[in-house]
């Protein structure tokens, strides 16, 4: 499936611009699209303009705003030669906010950026940056986590079938067709998550004195064919026979499950959605989604339902 056209690439200074632009270079091929890499440089502290006497603070911050892109035609110099279309561009400002911006101004359909943590027990792997992009950006959203991979091995797809969440109909749809897509360009061994729980805590049921033990053990297995049966069904509207892909029907807290599948499988990239609630425009992430982003320690790529507003305006 040839879907993003129209690539915005984060390169921050501090950011693995190595492994980003590669994987942008790569989904550009595929889909025979844009790229523009962008930076974004903090605006000049109040206390540092009026330090500052040898200059006008604009005249400075132009300075730093030219070096940076010197350094980013350099960047994508050789990616030009080879045919690929790849603009540069420099703004001043915070990086999340003018990030969103540029989406908004130039209907970018995928956001790629570096993860800015390492994912180690005194890191997270998602900084502030990558966290508000996931929360507010409209298109998808692809933190990638530094490796010397140059393909993945393992996807994994995160699912919601709960027929009450009207909007994850079409968000579940937009997730197996990106990872589908990308275990065909990455040849990577296809995983599909769907995580559920019992309308009521066993425990509840077992101490509420009104059932037997067998008695509950019988309404377990009822609810869980119940969510089988939509995951078969959800499947088979997929054709997965050329894909190595593997289906896990996990009973538990899906931020938790989803996660834990994503170590145990040592999945490298995960494809997710986030719920907007229905009535509050740009309402920012669902609480599963949270969970889920701030236990993983893989590259995320995240999609948003049809009709995402997101808050922050175009600029």
């Amino acid at each position: 499936m040839k879907r993003f056209k129209n690539i915005l690439l984060f390169a921050g200074p501090s950011s693995d611009v190595t492994t980003t632009f590669r994987r942008a270079l790569s989904l550009a091929k595929h889909n025979q699209a844009r790229i523009t890499v962008l930076d974004v440089v903090d605006e000049l502290p109040r206390h540092l303009q009026r330090a500052i006497t040898i200059m006008p603070p604009s005249e400075l911050q132009d300075i730093v705003i030219k070096e940076r892109l010197s350094q980013l035609e350099k960047l994508v110099k050789p990616a030009r030669k080879k045919g690929i279309k790849v603009g540069v561009k420099v703004l001043l400002g915070t990086p999340f906010l003018e990030i969103i911006r540029e989406v908004l101004r130039k209907r970018h359909d995928l956001v790629i950026k570096s993860a800015e943590g390492k994912g180690t027990a005194d890191q997270l792997l998602f900084g502030s940056t990558d966290m508000h992009l996931m929360r507010k950006c409209p298109c998808p959203v692809w933190i990638i986590k530094s490796s010397k991979r140059k393909q993945y091995a393992r996807l994994l797809a995160s699912v919601d079938l709960d027929p009450s969440k009207k909007e994850s109909k079409k968000l579940n749809a937009l997730i197996m067709d990106l990872a589908i897509s990308l275990a065909i360009q990455e040849r990577s061994e296809l995983h599909i998550v769907y995580a559920w729980k019992m309308y009521v805590k066993e425990v509840y049921l077992n101490f509420s004195g009104s059932l037997r033990p067998q008695d509950v053990a019988k309404m377990v297995r009822d609810e869980q064919k119940l969510h089988k049966d939509r995951l078969d069904k959800f499947l088979s509207n997929y054709d997965l026979e050329a894909i190595d892909h593997h289906a896990h029907l996990l009973k538990g807290d899906p931020g938790q499950v989803i996660s834990g599948l994503t170590q145990k499988k040592r999945v490298e990239l995960l494809v997710m959605g986030t719920v907007v609630r229905t009535g509050i425009p740009g309402f920012l992430i669902g609480n599963t989604a949270e969970k889920v982003l701030n236990e993983v320690n893989c590259s995320v790529l995240t999609v948003k339902p049809k009709g995402f507003v997101t808050p922050v305006e175009k600029g």
